[in-house]
């Protein structure tokens, strides 16, 4: 089939592209390159099978964009991507993240794809959840203005299901890492901690190293989205992906300065506004609906990204 991805130059996006045309399918990249990068996208351009443009999602040249492809389905992935920008500067959030997301569905509803598989962040939407692992069935319960821009995006994914009959599938990602990860900026602490270990830099963890995260790779994320653009495949659900475990801080940096041959002496500084204590995904859904499965383990995952960190240096 023919898929549209967005924000597909990006760490993410790039390894979904990936995906997709080994299966076969054809597709088209949209990206505006304020994050993402071409390189990322060098093995998607050999197949012959995959064709790009740059400009935001927010631009009325999406709708121009998918009327001429004509794609079965879109993979939503373009996004402003950092709790904390989201909370130092609201309304980019909201324009990109929530704005964007309506442009895309106006873009479906009038062009008739079939459907749209979005990109949550359940590492954020539950809020402080009661009980970890924490499934769809917790409520959403958005602590930044980020989580609230995804927990948006949801709500028009059911609206325009509703009014126009475009399907859609939520995937609520866990904490992503792995190869092509960005170590510049905010988001990103494999990558971050990996990259500054390699060139003998000093590392920091803000807060007391006590809070934990779910780390899923990202060729599990992958291949989540490869199975949710099928037809019928959990048409109006919210899908957890990620690994059910909970990983503190400082142990992943103990993994990391392992891996990475580097000193385990991380500076601790005050946490951030906007970041929860903790949390994990009950990815249950996942598996019944999709056949999907965790198959890469924390320790090999952080070994792989090292070694890839390594060759960028």
């Amino acid at each position: 089939m023919r898929i549209l991805v967005t924000g597909a130059a990006g760490f993410i996006g790039s390894n979904v592209c990936d995906v997709l045309l080994g299966d076969g399918h054809e597709v088209v990249g949209l990206d505006d390159l304020s994050r993402g990068k071409l390189e990322n996208l060098a093995d998607a351009r050999a197949t012959g099978r995959f064709s790009f443009e740059q400009f935001d999602v927010t631009d009325p040249r999406l709708g121009e964009l998918v009327a001429r492809v004509r794609p079965e389905a879109i993979c939503h992935l373009a996004a402003q991507i950092d709790v904390r920008v989201s909370v130092t500067d609201p309304l980019l959030d909201a324009r990109l993240n929530v704005l964007g997301t309506i442009n895309l569905l106006e873009a479906s509803r009038s062009n008739g794809v079939r459907k749209v598989v979005f990109t949550s962040s359940g590492g954020s939407i539950y809020g402080t959840p009661t009980e970890l692992p924490v499934d769809e069935q917790a409520p959403v319960r958005p602590e930044s203005q980020y989580a609230a821009g995804k927990a948006a995006g949801e709500l028009y994914l059911n609206v325009y299901a509703a009014l126009y009959g475009v399907a859609w599938t939520s995937l609520a990602l866990a904490n992503v890492y792995g190869p092509r990860q960005d170590p510049h900026g905010e988001a990103g602490v494999v990558a971050i901690f990996g990259t500054r270990l390699l060139q003998g830099k000093p590392t920091k963890i803000f807060g007391d190293g006590t809070s934990t995260r779910d780390y899923v790779h990202v060729a599990d994320v992958a291949d989540a989205f490869r199975r949710a653009v099928q037809p019928g495949a959990a048409d109006g659900m919210r899908l957890n992906i990620g690994t059910g475990r909970q990983t503190d801080v400082r142990t992943l940096h103990t993994l990391i300065a392992r891996t990475a041959s580097g000193p385990d002496e991380p500076e601790m500084a005050e946490p951030r506004a906007g970041e929860l204590q903790a949390i994990a995904l009950d990815a249950g859904a996942a598996e019944r609906e999709l056949g999907w499965s965790v198959q890469w383990q924390i320790e090999d995952g952080l070994a792989q990204t090292v070694d890839w960190l390594r060759t960028k240096l």
